[in-house]
């Protein structure tokens, strides 16, 4: 599946309006079917995998979970959930959940009941990261691997294809590797992308079972040497994904819910580029939700700090200002190229020259080859040559 996937990658809460604080039952509604007229916008993107950041009951923004096995009410139910998939089932959509299985929101009952909770020597749960309204879970009691093959194999026997796993670099890999093995029995065809951002990225691969993990690395490179005018940075980080990609696939993005968007960072001219970038590189890519219209939006402070980030999206495609159609056709024509090229998932990567404002690639996997010749200055410019005779230009 992974080879073939290319991911719309949606925070729900965000995207459907959802009220994300203090939120109170006049609030719950059935928003999770407000993402249907964007599925076929997905497909006409060059998409065919949807990406959803949690869906799951919670007390505020998804990550601190009250119930693995119930839709968030500000989302809807099951029906709400089978509608959407049904729908993505109609379109060959392949679908991943987030699972949030390094901690519990504070309030789950779990945390006051006598559940597999990390504490503190006082007894109370061992916060994550200093964010007191997450507990720990505790990998090492057996209750908890149980908890999350359970959840794991709902989902999947639901039509889900498999799981981003939040924070997957906090948990210990020995502990993906069982809940893998043992997921896989029923399911042996699930996708299992971890999160990555600091560490060792082949070993969590390698020791946690897993098919891929994210490229937090080639990230911060692309964003970086936009904005600073330096791809030294960008050729240093693509020797680094060639190594990484001798052992085992990546996945790429310039842009998730985490982050600032791109083009807010590099300019829409300089958020061109990282698509050009993300989309003829080796590895599995996801586009978050607005980058493919060059939304901008920048995390700000405290409780509030990431919605600027996590837009509600308009009820229709049709309903997008005209200002980002071209980069939504730029990524249209990147994709299609990718599409024709399907061997770039697995190709390698050499730079072949830099410079401060310039960068030429060559991507190659056996007889097949893609040339990119990248400039920053005195103009902004793309270059693709294919080796067998298609190309492609753009300046910006």
């Amino acid at each position: 599946m992974l080879d073939h996937a290319i991911f719309w990658h949606v925070y729900p809460l965000g995207a459907t309006g959802a009220r994300i604080r203090d939120w109170s039952a006049e609030d719950e509604g059935h928003r999770l079917p407000d993402l249907l007229p964007w599925l076929d916008y997905l497909i006409d993107l060059g998409c065919n995998g949807l990406l959803l950041a949690p869906i799951f009951a919670s007390s505020t923004h998804g990550y601190d979970t009250l119930d693995h096995f119930r839709i968030d009410p500000r989302l809807g139910d099951d029906a709400d959930f089978e509608r959407l998939m049904d729908a993505c089932r109609e379109r060959g959509i392949q679908v991943l959940l987030d699972g949030v299985f390094n901690h519990l929101g504070i309030h789950h009952p779990m945390v006051a009941g006598d559940g597999p909770i990390r504490r503190l020597p006082d007894g109370s749960p061992e916060p994550w990261e200093g964010h007191g309204d997450l507990a720990l879970l505790d990998h090492a009691d057996p209750r908890t691997e149980d908890l999350v093959v359970d959840v794991m194999n709902h989902w999947l026997s639901r039509g889900i294809a498999g799981w981003r796993l939040d924070v997957a670099y906090s948990v210990p890999a020995d502990f993906w590797a069982r809940v893998v093995d043992r997921v896989r029995e029923s399911h042996p065809d699930a996708v299992f992308l971890g999160e990555i951002i600091h560490g060792d990225y082949l070993a969590l691969v390698r020791e946690g079972h897993l098919d891929t993990v994210t490229q937090y690395e080639l990230w911060k490179a692309v964003w970086s040497s936009i904005k600073d005018t330096n791809f030294w940075e960008l050729a240093h980080a693509l020797g680094r994904h060639d190594e990484f990609l001798a052992q085992a696939p990546m996945q790429t993005f310039v842009g998730n819910h985490d982050v600032d968007r791109i083009a807010s960072v590099t300019g829409s001219e300089g958020a061109a580029v990282a698509a050009v970038l993300l989309l003829t590189l080796p590895g599995i890519p996801s586009i978050y939700y607005g980058d493919e219209q060059a939304f901008t939006g920048v995390k700000g402070e405290g409780f509030s700090a990431d919605d600027p980030v996590r837009p509600p999206l308009p009820a229709t495609p049709a309903d997008l200002a005209p200002v980002g159609r071209w980069m939504f056709e730029l990524h249209q024509s990147l994709i299609a190229a990718r599409r024709r090229h399907p061997w770039l998932v697995r190709a390698r990567v050499e730079v072949l020259e830099t410079a401060n404002e310039a960068i030429s690639y060559r991507v190659h996997a056996g007889a097949d080859s893609l040339t990119v010749h990248l400039t920053l200055e005195p103009t902004v410019t793309a270059r693709l040559e294919f080796s067998d005779g298609e190309t492609a230009e753009y300046a910006w």
